[in-house]
């Protein structure tokens, strides 16, 4: 269905009518020289395809001016069997980048979380935060956008703030209580658990979080770097702070702990499949529809090139 974002039914009407107007106008001026100097009117099919072009312009451009859009919609197909749920670290050290000004691990945890989600299709996924406890932000939904919204939106660095108050507030140790939290629902008995960390963390029983997990599949991203800083606002470094090579390490042997797997945030399409490799197939159930939209104004400004050439070359060229 064709719709429109800004109704501006004037603005179209006015882009007819003012060039169509000047046309006809200075049409009866050129008549009135042509019958004086006794010349033969033009072809009338030319002087109407220049018409149309003259017209055609405008009136595409106030159509882009509209923004219009196509929707359309499709039924919504979900997993009933499967879940999953994505966990972003918070703590303060994800403030952490390359340089003052540039990504931090936080923006790359959040970008790389919405990646995933959006290879997950026709899987509910939740989103929670991570510091010494998980907090939940989204449970699992079928919808992709509230998905991408509540990490934009909804996740910032110690938000909410960890209940301890040491330099290292994340403990990896958490992530044992989201089977217990209510996180998934019952008829989920396939279920996938993502963590995106800098790893570093407080020390915390490796066996405790494998016994917690059972059969849910543990996939960790580690969003690290290995001369990163966390830049004060003047640019400086803060001294506090210093990256700990032994995270990689530790995401590790907590991945062969618990049976799951571990990767570097350039792979989060293969961390993304290993997901889905965890979730197999199962039955889907309708659950509403999907809407699709699609921006339509570049296409029109594009068309209104070809009448344009057109009045270009008959007004200078020709």
């Amino acid at each position: 269905m064709l719709t429109f974002l800004t109704p501006l039914g004037g603005l179209a009407a006015l882009a007819v009518a003012l060039p169509l107007a000047a046309f006809f106008l200075s049409a009866r001026r050129v008549a009135r020289v042509r019958r004086g100097l006794g010349l033969e009117p033009p072809a009338r099919r030319r002087e109407w395809i220049f018409v149309a072009a003259l017209v055609a312009v405008p009136l595409l451009l106030a159509l882009v001016a509209m923004q219009p859009v196509w929707r359309t919609s499709q039924a919504r197909r979900v997993r009933v069997d499967a879940q999953a749920y994505v966990v972003i670290d918070t703590s303060r050290s994800m403030l952490a980048s390359a340089r003052p000004g540039s990504p931090t691990r936080l923006d790359r945890a959040k970008a790389d979380a919405i990646a995933i989600r959006d290879a997950l299709a026709g899987v509910s996924t939740g989103v929670g935060t991570m510091t010494d406890r998980i907090l939940p932000n989204l449970l699992p939904s079928p919808d992709v956008k509230a998905f991408a919204a509540t990490v934009r939106q909804a996740v910032g660095i110690e938000q909410p703030p960890p209940a301890s108050t040491g330099v290292t507030a994340t403990s990896l140790g958490s992530i044992a209580g989201i089977q217990s939290g209510g996180t998934f629902a019952p008829s989920a008995k396939r279920r996938a658990i993502v963590v995106l960390t800098d790893g570093e963390s407080r020390p915390f029983d490796t066996a405790a979080v494998a016994d917690s997990l059972g059969a849910t599949k543990l996939v960790l991203v580690h969003v690290w770097g290995p001369r990163e800083a966390v830049f004060r606002p003047d640019g400086t470094p803060e001294g506090a702070y210093r990256p700990n090579p032994a995270s990689g390490a530790g995401l590790d042997s907590l991945a062969n702990a618990t049976g799951g797997s571990a990767f570097g945030e350039r792979q989060t399409a293969a961390a993304a499949k290993a997901v889905r490799d965890a979730l197999g197939s199962g039955p889907t159930v309708r659950l509403g529809l999907e809407p699709h939209t699609r921006a339509l104004g570049r296409f029109l400004a594009l068309v209104a090139l070809l009448p344009l050439g057109l009045v270009l070359w008959r007004r200078n060229l020709r």
